[in-house]
């Protein structure tokens, strides 16, 4: 297509091309197309950068225009709503200073120092007021490039030395300001056209934050908040957080009696409940009999391992900083390690005898409990904790063997969720960076084989894929699972990884057909990942309903009285025999107390026993949020309960 020297090629999405003059915008664009598009657009993606969309361009490019509807679009709009936030707390709190203002992946947050003052969560209201007077002014969102030594100089002026800190690490020619209404930002970008697009604006909550994470340094005031382009959308996202706060898992734990945390054993170290020890180990064996049937051989490794081992697998390296300081020993010099990982251990196994190509697939798999120090103010119930158990496996095998075993790997991990109800999933496909290739290891004919596995795996599985550029692990190319749960928000569940890495550094090898030493190719998965971070997202995806093979109390038996106390006991037993675990409720209550603290319980059935049931061998049967459900034979509801729990775990 030809064009003239002040004229530049844009390329589409669908790889058609149009003509327009230097010097357009995303915004000029999108009003090329329909001022419906242009009222919407948020910002542009130019060549797989997202820029503003009042941002000139001054080359051919290839462009995508980011609304409300790309997660990218969401970003930008959450990270000018941080600026809009910073700019309301400057005009209501002369003299404070602003440390970082992020999106996150819901909504939005800002680290303030107000000095000597407190901000109490009575004032968000008045902070909320102010950011939609502020918005409703449509500001502009300016962006200026500016020299190191004009931003240094404006930050010592306004006395704001976290921004100076910031400024300290970024070099001459790489500052961007950001300027919307009265406040100026020191900022990267990209940023929405206007603050007019915030029609909805909501303060969730205020925590506290040390400046760069570091507990030598001083604590921020973080303000969390979240914004929407309509009313409708914030107050369908309240409600979601209303159902949230009833689905925590914190609080629906010690209701159902599943774990608990002790100051005297330590933060961030769960206590698993009787009820939650049974819930985890009916997980535990469901994965493992998955295992034992695609071939995986059970390790147990040590809790601890030298500095050494941690050393050579580049996990001292890593997790040095968030690891618990080292154990020392009588013996000078020796020094463990509570272990942040697995896959060194796997390694060191792997490696105790010979192996012939013969010998691979060898499938190692472990329920290991890992160690890593996390700050005290980033704990958070079971999904952040300072000891974890990971249903961790490591697939040493050939390259021509890869495919194959990715492919079955991602049988397991679908039959998992298939089994627990999570079925809304996408699986991310991350790779290299093409533009950034010297930031990883092994060769590219390996990473290309590899890549193609992983691709051509999702693809003959018929998964809903997204592929992200520079998201691969330094060592090897991976699949995250990102589910959805039942309220909508998105968990990184299950996770295969390609590694080249921990072969070459642990000197792996095998014989191959041609009696040369080659290396194995090591896979890496977890359909869980973290035990205590799965059971989390669990309670919460089913509100403390768990699916009825897994439910800790499977039923409650409650007798009409205590003349009854004897055939209910048969029933306990009889149903015990069939592996239909529960307890009898002989407290001298009513049955219809009975009933409704089993409600509050969650306990899937009620088998309610008195004298006609006794007569006639039977047993009234209610189920959890149905209620009555008629006379069983005891061997009928036997086959019933059975068949339930055939066709949740049917592959």
């Amino acid at each position: 297509m030809s064009k003239s020297e002040n004229e530049i090629n844009v390329t589409f999405p669908d790889q058609s091309v149009r003509i327009f003059e230097k010097g357009v915008t995303g915004l000029d664009i999108a009003r090329s197309i329909s001022e419906g598009l242009a009222r919407n657009v948020l910002a542009a993606k130019v060549d797989g950068e997202v820029w503003d969309a009042t941002r000139p361009i001054n080359k051919d490019v290839s462009i995508s225009l980011l609304t409300w509807n790309d997660k990218e679009g969401k970003s930008t709009f959450w990270h000018s709503s941080a600026h809009l936030l910073a700019e309301a707390l400057e005009a209501l709190y002369p003299g404070i200073k602003f440390g970082i203002g992020p999106p996150i992946a819901q909504g939005f947050y800002y680290d303030v120092d107000f000095g000597d003052m407190t901000l109490e969560g009575a004032e968000l209201e008045k902070i909320e007021a102010k950011m939609v007077e502020l918005a409703r002014q449509k500001n502009e969102y300016i962006r200026r490039e500016i020299s190191k030594d004009e931003a240094v100089s404006y930050y010592q002026n306004k006395g704001d030395e976290y921004k100076l800190d910031l400024l300290d690490r970024l070099e001459d020619g790489s500052i961007t300001f950001y300027k919307q209404g009265e406040f100026t930002d020191l900022c990267r970008g990209p940023h929405i056209p206007n603050t007019g697009f915030v029609k909805a604006v909501k303060l969730l909550n205020i925590a506290g934050a040390y400046w760069r994470g570091d507990e030598k340094n001083k604590m921020l005031t973080r303000i969390y908040g979240i914004t929407f382009p309509k009313a409708k959308e914030l107050k369908e996202y309240l409600e979601m957080l209303e159902e949230a706060k009833k689905r925590d898992h914190r609080k629906l734990g010690k209701e159902l009696d599943l774990f608990t945390f002790s100051e005297k054993v330590g933060m961030g170290l769960p206590l698993w409940l009787p009820k939650g020890t049974l819930l985890r180990e009916r997980l535990v064996n469901f994965l493992k009999k998955e295992q034992d049937h695609s071939g995986y051989q059970q390790v147990i490794t040590p809790h601890i391992g030298h500095k050494a081992l941690y050393e050579t697998s580049g996990h001292y390296e890593k997790y040095g900083k968030d690891s618990f300081q080292p154990i020392t020993t009588p013996h000078e010099g020796e020094e463990f390690l509570l272990k942040p990982m697995n896959c060194p251990h796997h390694c060191e196994i792997y490696k105790s005898k010979p192996r012939s190509y013969k010998d691979l697939p060898v499938r190692y798999a472990e329920f290991g409990t890992v160690y890593r120090y996390e700050q005290s103010g980033e704990l958070h119930g079971l999904t952040r904790v300072r000891g974890f158990t990971q249903d961790d496996a490591h697939i040493f095998c050939r390259q021509d063997q890869v495919k194959e075993e990715f492919i079955k790997v991602i049988d397991l991990v679908l039959y998992v969720f298939k089994a627990l109800g999570f079925n809304d999933y996408t699986a991310q496909i991350s790779l290299r960076d093409p533009e950034n290739m010297e930031k990883y290891i092994g060769e590219g004919e390996a990473w290309n084989k590899a890549e193609a596995a992983i691709i051509e795996a999702a693809s003959e599985k018929g998964l809903q894929t997204v592929t992200e550029l520079g998201e691969a692990a330094f060592y090897g190319p991976k699949l995250d699972f990102m589910v959805k749960d039942a309220l909508g928000r998105s968990w990184q569940l299950g996770t295969i990884q390609v590694d080249y890495q921990l072969p070459e550094r642990f000197e792996l090898e095998y014989t191959g057909s041609d009696n040369q030493k080659h290396r194995p190719v090591m896979i890496h998965r977890a359909p869980f990942g973290s035990l205590e971070r799965f059971v989390a997202v669990l309670i919460e995806h089913c509100a403390g309903n768990f699916p009825l093979w897994l439910a800790p109390e499977q039923l409650v038996i409650l007798p009409i009285s205590e003349k009854f106390a004897t055939y209910a006991a048969k029933v306990k037993s009889l149903l015990g025999d069939n592996g239909i675990s529960g307890e009898i409720d002989n407290r001298d209550e009513k049955i219809g107390r009975k009933i409704r603290d089993a409600e509050v319980k969650k306990i899937p059935f009620m088998v309610i026993v008195g004298e006609k049931e006794q007569e006639e061998n039977e047993l009234s049967l209610r189920k959890h949020g149905e209620g009555d459900m008629g006379s069983f034979k005891l061997e009928d509801f036997v086959a019933y309960f059975q068949g339930i729990i055939r066709e949740s775990l049917n592959k």
